[in-house]
């Protein structure tokens, strides 16, 4: 049997007290009563003095990191966006070569940004969590705390001015307003729970009728204040007085339909459900297709009921997995530990790191991360296990190796895979 037993459980990363106190930061009720009232099916509004950080959010982006992101950090597209009286500005208008030495042609040029932000337009900041390093942590806390890939956008809207026309979004967001104030209507889905596949585009007419009615919640968010919204909700934001910076961070929902979709990429198994329909069958004809989706259908319950959960789980990871990247590491660190490494070195698991081992049947083990599978001596999974959930930091005790030099080695594998770094 295959045993799973990766810190946190199941593929997940240990949850730190730095996780949550990232969630603590964007709700002001206890974790339980957020999950039980809140998570999936009810905004939340969480002022600044029911939180816990006095400072509010400028120190995971100020208004003058925004502006360094957009001046001096060589920053291209997409890591940018622009919109305009609800419309997306073509990304010509603000990009274009570097100057010497940096041809490409697509960096943000500052002067065009001006231009555009000046006349009322919207930037839009994407992929912070990805380029940003308070935002990086932050990022890798809170995915670790809500076991959710996640992404951190800015928005930086000029005074009076609104980006976007009331729409839903197709994943959970909570909204940490950093810098000026902003107006939130909110109203309830027209789609509950919508999908990727589902955006407000297709629902437009319902969307702005619905936007005509009685807002759920009309809020003006301050600095330090945080909004949680469920996906689906409407909701659109006007800049009040002064321009305003809020961050989104985006939650990628995982949903039973995504189960589904890992069914039915699993039933092509099945020979039944891979067998053409007859020749000459007139698809167009519901008396004609009419035995063959019965046929069809029984073939899929049959299948579903022999369905593996564990075939299920390995697609499964492999989408949540690959969407949230443990945390960097430093080339130039890691090189020089690998050099300098010893008995007495400590090292410790790569923060959000998810992994699986899992014992081969050959003498072997298999170490399982998000992009590639290592595969060790079976002689290895105590120490393996000892050293991922942090049972072990010193490189001299980790167990059932023959002495220190196979203790070294092991170890010099695993800084060199990034799977541990430098304690």
């Amino acid at each position: 049997m295959t045993h799973i037993d990766p810190p946190g459980g199941h593929g997940r990363p240990a949850v730190p007290s730095s996780a949550n106190a990232a969630l603590a930061r964007c709700i002001s009720v206890e974790p339980a009563k957020f999950a039980a009232a809140h998570w999936g099916s009810a905004p939340l509004l969480s002022r600044a003095a029911e939180l816990p950080n006095p400072r509010g959010f400028t120190d995971l982006l100020s208004p003058a990191d925004a502006d360094e992101l957009l001046s001096r950090r060589g920053l291209r597209t997409p890591f940018l966006r622009v919109a305009k009286d609800g419309q997306l500005v073509p990304a010509a208008r603000y990009t274009g070569g570097g100057g010497a030495g940096a041809e490409i042609g697509d960096q943000v040029l500052d002067e065009k940004v001006l231009e555009l932000y000046a006349a009322g337009a919207t930037l839009v900041l994407q992929g912070l969590h990805r380029i940003w390093p308070a935002l990086v942590d932050f990022a890798l806390d809170l995915g670790t705390a809500l076991r959710q890939p996640l992404q951190v956008n800015a928005y930086l809207t000029p005074a009076g001015s609104q980006g976007f026309a009331t729409h839903y979004d197709t994943h959970d967001v909570f909204v940490l307003q950093v810098d000026g104030h902003k107006h939130w209507r909110i109203h309830p889905p027209v789609l509950p729970d919508p999908l990727e596949k589902q955006p407000w585009g297709g629902r437009a007419d319902e969307v702005s009728a619905t936007a005509e009615g009685t807002a759920a919640l009309d809020v003006v968010l301050e600095p330090g204040d945080a909004l949680y919204l469920p996906r689906g909700w409407l909701h659109s934001a006007q800049a009040q007085e002064s321009g305003s910076l809020h961050l989104t961070v985006g939650i990628r929902a995982l949903t039973r339909y995504a189960m589904v979709e890992e069914l039915l990429a699993l039933a092509a198994e099945d020979a039944r459900l891979r067998a053409g329909l007859p020749f000459g069958t007139d698809v167009a004809d519901p008396d004609a297709i009419e035995p063959e989706l019965t046929e069809t259908v029984e073939a899929l319950r049959d299948w579903l009921l022999r369905a593996d959960p564990a075939a299920i789980a390995a697609r499964l990871r492999n989408r949540v997995w690959l969407a949230a990247r443990p945390a960097p590491i430093r080339p130039l660190a890691q090189a020089a530990a690998l050099a300098a490494l010893d008995a007495d070195s400590r090292v410790t698991p790569r923060a959000g790191l998810h992994w699986q081992l899992t014992p081969t049947g050959d003498g072997k083990v298999a170490l399982r991360l998000f992009d590639r599978t290592i595969t060790l001596p079976g002689t290895c999974e105590p120490a393996l296990r000892a050293v991922l959930t942090g049972e072990v930091t010193r490189v001299g005790d980790l167990p059932a190796l023959d002495d220190d030099a196979d203790r070294v080695v092991l170890a010099r594998r695993l800084l060199k895979e990034s799977v541990l770094t430098p304690a």
